[in-house]
């Protein structure tokens, strides 16, 4: 019998701001942000993330973002890349569509999280997830909500269904 074989699964977190959000949220939201984080898992040798035109992936660091601003080690998983591949497509076909992207409720760090537990039973750390949150409890991120609600991240990458 063949031993199962695992695979290490890193979750690569950018700073969409570049360092922006450091030097100016505590003046613009009264509070700091370390960054404006987009996530993506890394496993099977590529990089799988979220956008408005929906599942991507590249090879790991092959977005424009270049290489991370950090990483976070998430273990190994047994799951295979076909079963892998067949998850993500039914999630492209269901909750993770062009059209369900929102920047603040259903974006690139839901889609890492959820595949982190499908992979490994881990979460992503929640200062990546809380940020939402925390944005929109100040008074200058309800004010902005209008405006950020339209934008949608994309950095890059080949659409897993072939669809653009």
């Amino acid at each position: 019998m063949d031993p199962t074989q695992s695979y290490r699964v890193m979750l690569y977190i950018y700073d969409m701001s570049r360092g922006m959000a450091r030097q100016l949220s505590p003046l613009m939201l009264g509070r700091q942000l370390d960054g404006i984080w987009h996530t993506a898992i890394v496993v099977h040798g590529k990089e799988f993330f979220f956008v408005g035109e929906g599942i991507n992936n590249c090879p790991p660091g092959g977005t424009p973002l270049g290489e991370p601003d950090s990483t976070v080690d998430l273990g190994s998983t047994e799951v295979p890349e076909d079963v892998f591949m067949e998850y993500l497509l039914s999630l492209a076909e269901s909750t993770y569509g062009a059209d369900k992207y929102n920047l603040f409720e259903h974006n690139c760090n839901t889609f890492s999280n959820e595949v982190a537990q499908f992979l490994t039973g881990k979460t992503i750390p929640s200062y990546i997830t809380d940020l939402p949150s925390e944005v929109l409890s100040t008074p200058f991120g309800q004010a902005l909500r209008p405006l950020l609600d339209s934008f949608v991240i994309n950095p890059g990458g080949n659409n897993i269904t072939g669809q653009r």
